[in-house]
C-alpha cells in the first residue's frame, strides 16, 4: 500500500472494508468532487431522486447489511435528509451521513455563500445533525482526519445509530497517511469481571426459581447483535416466546414455542392471562414506544421482568451496569442449568399466527382487511423481506406468519409516512449484494441473499415518495409492490376526520407509474377487487417468480381496517360522527 492516499480514497476504502457495496445520495455543488472517488473505490453510486428518499433508502440498506452510507451536499441537501436520519436514530440504523461542505477558507472567512443563512455561520447544520447522530466529525486537518473518520465509524457501528462526517471541498484530494487502512476497524471488546458475574448470578437465581417463565424479544436485539444467540436460548429453554412488531422476522416464527407479536389489550384472553401470570419475563432489547407496545398495553410487569439492554441488566428496580448484552446472553446460555429451570410438562394452549387460504374466502366478495394479510402471507417465502408501510399495511403485516430467514419492517416509532418505498430500494439492493460477513454486520439480523422485497403500501403513502420507483427501475431491483388503494389516509381517518376532505388524496392511475418511471412495457401489473381476482394474481408465476419491479393494485374499503387498535379507533370516530 502506498504511504499516502487522498482523503476521499481513505474514507471510501473504510466503507468498503465495512462491507458497504453501494452509496446512496444526491449530487450537489459541494460534494461533486467527492463523488468522483466513489466508483473508483469499488462502490456503486445510487443516485436517488432527492435527499429524503436517499436517507430512507440508506436506512433500509443498513438494517439488512448492518451499515450504510449517504452523501449529500451542505445545507439544503443535508437538511432534506435529516428527517430520514432522525428516523434511523430513533430505530437504530447505522447510517454514515457524509456531507460535502464549502472550502475551509470560505468558512473561516465567513463568506456569504449560497445554501446558508447569509450570516457567515457555517456550523448551524452540523449542530442540527448532532441531535440525531451518535458521533460527528468536522474534518479540518489532514493529519487528524484518518483517526477522526475511524472513530466516527466505530461509534456508528457500536451503537447502531447514524454518524455525521463533514468533508470540505478543498480537503477531498489532499494526501493523508494510509497506514491505518492496513488494519480493519474493530469494535472495542468488553472486559468480563466480578461485577458481570454478580449480574448473571442474580439472573440465574430468578430464572432457576421460576415456575412460569416466558421470553419477550424486541427489535433492538438486532442492533445489540444478539439475534442468533437469543434464538439458541429460545430453543434450549422451549419457553413460550413472544415478540414486538419491531422484532418481527428476527426469530424463527415456525418454532413450536413461538407465539408471534404479543398484542396486549388486543390479545386473546387465554394468552393474555398466561402472559400476565408469568413470574419471570426475560425481555431482550426493549423499545417500548406506544406504537410498538400496543399503546402501552403489552408491557410486561416490571417487578417480574429481567431487561437485557445494550450494556445493562435491570431486575426490578436494580440496575447492573457495564454488562454488555452479547457477552451476557452468551454466558447465560452457557450457565443455564437445564436441570434446575422450569420445563412445561404440558405445553400451554396459546395463540399462534396462521395463514388463511384464498379458498376460505368468498371468491366474488370484496377484499377485506380482516383476512387480507393472512392471505398475503401465503405469497411470502424464505429469504424475502416484507415492508409494511405506516397505515393499514403496517398493522396488517403484523398478522402475517413468516417463514424462516424472512424479515419484516413495520411501523415502530418514527412513523414517517412514505418511508417504506425508498427503504424498499435500499433493502432490495442489500439483498442483491448479499449479507455482510465481517464485524461491521453484527447488527444486521437474519436473512438470506437473493430474496424478494415485498412492499405493502397504501395509496397516500405511495404518493409521498413515488419518485423512488425510478431508482428501483434504474437499478433493476427485485421488488414486488402491493398498492393498497383505499382512497386516502385511512389511518388518519381512524384518528380523526373519517369523512373530512383533508384525508383524501388525488386519484392516480397507479399501475401506469411503472411505465412513467421507466419500466419496460411488459413490466408486470395487475389489479384485484375481489378475493377471486386476488387469488388469480397470487397464483401467477410472472408475479411470484418474475424479476425487476412488479406491481399489484389491491382495492379495499376506505374505512376498513385490520383488527385491533385501528378498528377500535375507527369505530369510535364513527360513533362520534366526526
Amino acid at each position: 500500500m502506498a504511504p499516502t492516499v487522498k482523503l476521499a480514497e481513505y474514507l471510501f476504502q473504510r466503507l468498503v472494508q465495512l462491507g458497504i457495496g453501494s452509496v446512496h445520495g444526491v449530487p450537489g455543488d459541494f460534494n461533486l468532487t467527492l463523488l468522483d472517488y466513489v466508483e473508483p473505490a469499488g462502490l456503486n453510486w445510487i443516485g436517488n431522486s432527492n435527499e429524503l428518499n436517499a436517507g430512507y433508502a440508506a436506512d433500509g440498506y443498513a438494517r439488512i447489511k448492518g451499515i450504510s452510507a449517504l452523501i449529500t451536499t451542505f445545507g439544503v441537501g443535508e437538511l432534506s435528509a435529516i428527517n430520514a436520519i432522525a428516523g434511523a436514530y430513533a430505530e437504530r440504523a447505522a447510517v454514515v451521513h457524509i456531507v460535502g461542505t464549502p472550502p475551509r477558507a470560505a468558512q473561516d472567512g465567513r463568506v456569504l455563500v449560497h445554501h446558508t443563512f447569509a450570516d457567515g455561520n457555517f456550523i448551524r447544520f452540523a449542530q442540527m445533525s448532532k441531535h440525531v447522530t451518535i458521533a460527528q466529525a468536522s474534518l479540518r486537518d489532514p493529519r487528524t482526519a484518518p483517526e477522526q473518520i475511524d472513530q466516527v465509524l466505530v461509534q456508528c457501528l457500536l451503537h447502531s445509530r447514524p454518524a455525521y462526517i463533514e468533508v470540505p471541498v478543498d480537503l477531498v484530494d489532499v494526501p493523508i497517511l494510509s497506514e491505518r487502512l492496513e488494519n480493519k476497524l474493530k469494535l472495542p471488546e468488553a472486559v468480563w469481571g466480578s461485577a458481570q458475574d454478580d449480574a448473571l448470578a442474580a439472573v440465574l437465581e430468578k430464572v432457576h426459581d421460576s415456575t412460569q417463565p416466558i421470553i419477550l424479544a424486541d427489535g433492538e436485539i438486532r442492533a445489540m447483535g444478539i439475534v442468533e444467540t437469543l434464538q439458541e436460548l429460545t430453543k434450549k429453554t422451549n419457553w413460550p416466546t413472544w415478540i414486538t412488531g419491531f422484532a418481527k422476522g428476527l426469530l424463527n416464527e415456525t418454532a413450536p414455542n413461538f407465539h408471534g407479536i404479543y398484542k396486549g389489550k388486543w390479545e386473546e384472553e387465554a394468552t393474555r392471562a398466561f402472559f400476565q401470570k408469568a413470574d419471570v419475563v426475560l425481555c431482550f432489547g426493549p423499545h417500548f414506544s406506544t406504537t410498538n407496545s400496543w399503546g402501552g398495553t403489552s408491557l410486561p410487569e416490571e417487578k417480574n421482568t429481567i431487561f437485557f439492554l445494550d450494556t445493562e441488566i435491570r431486575i426490578g428496580s436494580k440496575i447492573f451496569r457495564d454488562v454488555p448484552a452479547r457477552q451476557a446472553l452468551s454466558t447465560l446460555l452457557q450457565r443455564l442449568d437445564t436441570g434446575k429451570m422450569q420445563r412445561y410438562e404440558k405445553y400451554p394452549e396459546l395463540r399462534r399466527d396462521r395463514i388463511v387460504s384464498i379458498q376460505d374466502t368468498d371468491q366474488n366478495g370484496p377484499i377485506t382487511q380482516d383476512k387480507a394479510w393472512k392471505v398475503l402471507a401465503s405469497f411470502v417465502r424464505e429469504g424475502d423481506v416484507v415492508m409494511g408501510e405506516t397505515g393499514t399495511p403496517g398493522y396488517g403485516a403484523r398478522e402475517m406468519l413468516l417463514p424462516p430467514n424472512t424479515r419484516l419492517f413495520t411501523p415502530v416509532t418514527w412513523l414517517s409516512i412514505g418511508y417504506m418505498l425508498p427503504a424498499a430500494q435500499g433493502v432490495a439492493l442489500a439483498q442483491r449484494e448479499g449479507l455482510n460477513s465481517n464485524e461491521g454486520s453484527s447488527n444486521s439480523g437474519p436473512g438470506k441473499s437473493g430474496g424478494r422485497t415485498i412492499l405493502l403500501i397504501g395509496d397516500g403513502s405511495f404518493q409521498m415518495t413515488v419518485q423512488e420507483l425510478g431508482t428501483i427501475i434504474k437499478h433493476n431491483l427485485n421488488v414486488v409492490v402491493f398498492l393498497i388503494n383505499n382512497d386516502g389516509y385511512t389511518i388518519e381517518r381512524c384518528i380523526h376526520g373519517v369523512k373530512q376532505a383533508y384525508n383524501d388524496v388525488a386519484r392516480w392511475r397507479y399501475l401506469e407509474a411503472l411505465s412513467f418511471f421507466g419500466a419496460e412495457k411488459d413490466a408486470y401489473t395487475a389489479s384485484a377487487k375481489t378475493w377471486g381476482e386476488l387469488g388469480q394474481v397470487l397464483a401467477d408465476e410472472k408475479l411470484s417468480d418474475g424479476k425487476g419491479v412488479r406491481m399489484v393494485e389491491v382495492f379495499m374499503g376506505k374505512e376498513d381496517t385490520p383488527e385491533g387498535p385501528l378498528k377500535d379507533l375507527m369505530e369510535a370516530q364513527r360513533a362520534k360522527g366526526v
